[in-house]
């Protein structure tokens, strides 16, 4: 493999299929966010700025092949964490349980843990604020922002499937002075850790970073594609949640809500939506594919679902937590001794398990990937899962290629549907890939019968 290069530009990131839209290269940049014609967020700035290679943009971006890793970033900032797990990282102690304290787990996705501990780090004065996903009204659904009450944070609770970007709240934090919280998924964690180490004053403000275990990014068009399968326009969307909880169904049995701007609303089972199997891979952003960090290993503590039984099947929600960081242990420590927290210590595997089709894809599937993804295409990732196909079943080859195949074409065939006017050219080619995926992936129909007697390979 050639030496991954010193110095690279944001169009070749963006043009190599690597750019997630995090934001970071934007902020401080004569460049800004803005949307591509997939429904996607790409730095955007003069032709002289978007093509010109330098070792910042090496350095900052978090799909550079020469930016530091996960595990020399955990190294430095988790250097006395007593545990090392492969799929975890570098932690201390693991956690399976909800918040007890009223407030918190009712209006979140899933356990409220996540905004439990963004509001006890306001409340004990450690941060002044919190850079979270919350409802925006500009002509975009959800934007990063910047909390510094507990109400505030509140407002931010829940899964957002959406596209966002960082660069405003790092450009608000080099410019007022304080101590911040960034709440992100993966890539956008180390984004900011990255951040830190290229900017003194970001290095010196942003104190926490909590972070969310992460399936892959969708762009904006999941929100689009729903509302016509729920009989809409997606120009009458004024607010999504993406689940809405019931304490009566299983937590994964996702059901999405559309506010419209009439003040009406339409809502909808995911398993009857086009795109309801999150693995499939329907308006994945293409970074996604080169990913290998699922639980935010260089977060000072992370937060996921318990997609095991007993916990998935409990309505209310329930998190999982990797914790890190000894000040972070200490807090939730305390939120368990005052009975605030109902957390139950669990091991690595356990949540491990919980999240084992992410593991999966991001280790076999990204070993199968690295060692299919042409030259041609651009700059080559480099990551901590070596290229490497031997080994992966022919049945798991084709469930990845078909990921990638559905990945790729939802992107364009919903463009050509807005294009032509005509609902029927995405959604039928779509509900076709989608019965083959699941002939693949699940032996659904006959021909995932005919699979299932020729290939006993594990799915």
């Amino acid at each position: 493999m050639p030496e991954a290069p010193a110095a690279i530009s944001p169009g070749e990131v963006v043009s190599s299929g690597l750019c997630i839209g995090c934001g970071a290269c934007a902020s401080g940049a004569p460049a800004r966010m803005d949307w591509d014609r997939f429904g996607q967020l790409k730095p955007v700035g003069t032709p002289e700025w978007q093509a010109r290679p330098t070792a910042r943009q090496a350095a900052i971006c978090p799909f550079s092949p020469t930016a530091r890793n996960e595990d020399a970033i955990a190294a430095v900032r988790f250097a006395d964490a007593p545990l090392h797990d492969g799929r975890l990282g570098r932690h201390r102690q693991c956690h399976v349980g909800h918040v007890a304290e009223d407030g918190f787990r009712g209006n979140g996705s899933s356990g409220g843990l996540v905004s439990w501990v963004a509001a006890e780090l306001l409340r004990r004065g450690l941060v002044d604020g919190v850079a979270h996903v919350a409802p925006a009204t500009d002509g975009r659904l959800f934007r990063y922002r910047i909390s510094r009450s507990v109400a505030e944070v509140g407002q931010g609770a829940k899964s957002r499937y959406y596209p966002i970007d960082l660069a405003a709240v790092l450009d608000e934090m080099r410019q007022v002075p304080g101590r911040y919280a960034v709440i992100g998924i993966p890539c956008f964690i180390k984004a900011v850790h990255l951040a830190r180490a290229d900017d003194p004053v970001l290095e010196q403000r942003i104190t926490h970073l909590l972070g969310l275990f992460c399936g892959h990014m969708k762009s904006a068009r999941l929100v689009d594609s729903f509302a016509y399968q729920m009989g809409a326009e997606p120009s009458r969307v004024q607010a999504v949640d993406y689940r809405v909880k019931n304490a009566d169904r299983p937590a994964n049995w996702y059901r999405t809500q559309l506010r419209l701007k009439d003040g009406s609303a339409v809502e909808q089972d995911w398993w009857h939506l086009v795109e309801g199997d999150w693995g499939s891979g329907f308006f994945q952003n293409s970074a996604c594919d080169f990913c290998d960090d699922v639980v935010a290993e260089t977060a000072d503590i992370s937060f996921g679902d318990a997609w095991v039984e007993p916990y998935s099947s409990d309505g209310r929600g329930t998190n999982v937590a990797v914790i890190r960081s000894a000040e972070i242990a200490a807090i939730v420590a305390d939120g368990i001794g005052d009975g605030r927290l109902a957390l139950t210590e669990v091991n690595a595997d356990f949540v491990a398990d919980t999240q084992a089709a992410g593991f999966r894809h991001r280790r076999e599937g990204l070993a199968w990937r690295l060692a299919h993804r042409s030259r041609a295409a651009g700059l080559m990732p480099v990551k901590r899962v070596a290229p490497a196909s031997a080994g992966v079943p022919p049945r798991r080859r084709a469930v990845y290629r078909m990921r990638r195949t559905i990945s790729r074409a939802s992107h364009r065939l919903f463009a050509l549907s807005r294009l032509t006017g005509s609902r029927a050219v995405y959604q039928r080619p779509a509900q076709w890939l989608v019965h083959l995926y699941g002939a693949l992936t699940y032996g659904r129909g006959r021909l995932g019968r005919l699979l299932d007697r020729l290939d006993g390979s594990k799915r």
